[in-house]
């Protein structure tokens, strides 16, 4: 009797080790089906711009991971290890082009897309520094060459995921009528600007597109790249302009130091002249880069409007 018990308590625990075993794999098998249907293609960009870009575009349709943080100098900014790692393990990769991310070019473009691979040649502002002429690559400041990048983005999320295609369209199509719109506003703004008072200044020379677009003159002590050194016979030269055209206000930058218009300022006292300088929290213009998330001018869109609004109300 002993013994039948002791086999049937046997077969009883064989059973339940079954049983788990069985439970187990099938959601493990599960999970590993539930994981792989969620997943998400990865998309690098280098930028806050084209992060903004993309999350217009594709919404939660992928997961985007930036290379640059909003706030830094793409100008100045050195990849890390872990930003190659990003380039590698993308599905798809996005850059500005146009010698923008200058210490990370032969990374990205062994594997990635310029969304500025399609602007005419004649659109794309050109200058001159230190005897050599260098492309500017600021072109988000040219709204009608920020749709053409954008439309560069939504082609290439369509390729990588043809399925959603009609979604990224829509999405595509709502996007550039208001860029349109804020195109129009910002028009109105500058245009009730006295052309006389139509002089923006500065720190670096990031703002020849906006110049173009919106008939207002750009003078900056430092020429494309914050990576060059801003002499002092530049400075002189530019508060001299600013005394000769009395000038009331120049502009500080979110991701140059506030220090240099300072210095400006001096030049100017120097000179005989009293400036003011536009700075301060919410009160620097955006040039190379959005505000970080959460703050005002984190999209294209608010950021425009910030940099519109701050001109106008110093400038008019």
């Amino acid at each position: 009797m002993k013994s039948i018990l002791s086999k049937k308590v046997f077969i009883s625990f064989v059973m339940m080790l079954v049983f788990t075993f069985m439970f187990t794999s099938c959601a493990k098998d599960e999970k590993t089906s539930g994981d792989k249907a969620d997943s998400k293609p990865k998309v690098t960009v280098t930028t806050s711009f084209l992060n903004d870009m993309v999350n217009v575009l594709a919404k939660d349709m992928v997961d985007v991971q930036m290379i640059i943080p909003a706030g830094s100098d793409p100008h100045l900014y050195v990849a890390k290890p872990e930003d190659h790692k990003k380039i590698q393990d993308c599905d798809l990769l996005l850059y500005h082009g146009l010698h923008f991310e200058g210490k990370m070019v032969e990374a990205l473009e062994s594997k990635g897309i310029a969304v500025s691979k399609n602007f005419p040649q004649d659109k794309i502002g050109r200058m001159q520094e230190n005897g050599e002429e260098i492309t500017d690559p600021h072109f988000w400041f040219d709204i009608d060459l920020y749709k053409d990048a954008t439309k560069v983005a939504a082609e290439s999320l369509i390729e990588l995921l043809p399925d959603k295609k009609g979604e990224i369209m829509s999405n595509l199509e709502s996007y550039l009528g208001e860029l349109d719109k804020v195109k129009e506003e910002a028009m109105g703004k500058i245009a009730q600007i006295p052309k006389e008072n139509r002089y923006l200044v500065t720190p670096h020379d990031a703002f020849n597109y906006f110049s173009r677009m919106f008939d207002i003159e750009v003078v900056a002590p430092q020429g494309v790249s914050t990576d060059s050194e801003v002499a002092n016979k530049d400075l002189s030269k530019t508060a001299d302009f600013i005394v000769e055209h009395k000038i009331k206000s120049i502009f500080a930058e979110s991701t140059t130091d506030p220090a240099r218009m300072e210095k400006l300022k001096e030049s100017c006292k120097e000179k005989g002249f009293d400036v003011k300088v536009v700075s301060g929290e919410g009160k620097e213009l955006f040039s190379d880069s959005l505000a970080p998330s959460g703050q005002d001018g984190d999209t294209f869109i608010t950021m425009f409007r910030h940099n519109v609004e701050l001109i106008y109300e110093n400038l008019r």
